[in-house]
């Protein structure tokens, strides 16, 4: 007598079981949850940092002959978003919440003054400047000062992250940082700020070596 073993539908087997929690495993692990499974286990191998960077080298060595007169220090929350077609954010994309800081001098440039822009007096008590107005230096982002508040990353991303590490991941969000630090400062009064604080330092200086008058003006 013959007995005919007929499977329960909808029962998977053993092999497939085991693959689908593997998956599932996977998944969990790189939509970046972590688990602690040993609390303290960096304590307990004591980690260390250890700088081998190789000694700084002098490339180049410039005269400045710019009088910094004034520096202005601004922040910008920077929300970059990257998105891919046909795919949702769950699966590829990227959104980065940046705040940045930095700061922006204001300066005018001495070397650009000659013989023609200073006039003085036969009995030196009186002296007319001509200087070329104030200009913006180049933002310098403040690392300790700025830093990621949230970056969130579809699957594909993680992925993508995990296999290959990129140092210049955050390099979008800070070039936008200091772009748009550099328009606030253009929109400031940063320049006629540093315009005063060098007109106040001439006249201060000359009266000095005794200049009774000092006048100073700015040429188009």
């Amino acid at each position: 007598m013959t007995t005919a073993i007929t499977r329960l539908p909808g029962r998977m087997p053993g092999w497939a079981k085991a693959l689908t929690a593997v998956v599932l495993v996977l998944a969990v692990f790189f939509a970046g949850i972590r688990l602690a499974v040993l609390p303290g286990i960096k304590d307990l191998f004591g980690t260390e940092t250890h700088d081998r960077s190789g000694p700084a080298l002098l490339e180049s060595i410039r005269d400045m002959s710019r009088y910094d007169a004034a520096s202005g220090t601004f922040q910008v929350v920077v929300d970059l978003e990257k998105d891919t077609k046909y795919l949702p954010d769950a699966i590829r994309g990227t959104r980065t919440l940046y705040v940045g800081t930095g700061t922006v001098d204001g300066y005018v440039d001495l070397g650009q003054v000659g013989e023609r822009d200073v006039t003085v007096d036969g009995d030196r008590t009186s002296a007319t400047l001509r200087l070329p107005h104030a200009r913006l230096g180049k933002p310098a982002l403040d690392a300790d000062h700025s830093y990621t508040v949230s970056k969130q990353r579809g699957l594909l991303n993680r992925l993508g992250d995990f296999f290959s590490d990129n140092p210049n991941s955050e390099q979008a969000v800070q070039q936008l940082a200091v772009r748009h630090i550099g328009e606030a400062a253009r929109d400031s009064e940063l320049t006629t700020r540093a315009e005063t604080n060098t007109t106040a330092m001439l006249q201060g200086l000359l009266r000095s070596l005794g200049f009774t008058e000092v006048h100073v003006s700015y040429r188009d």
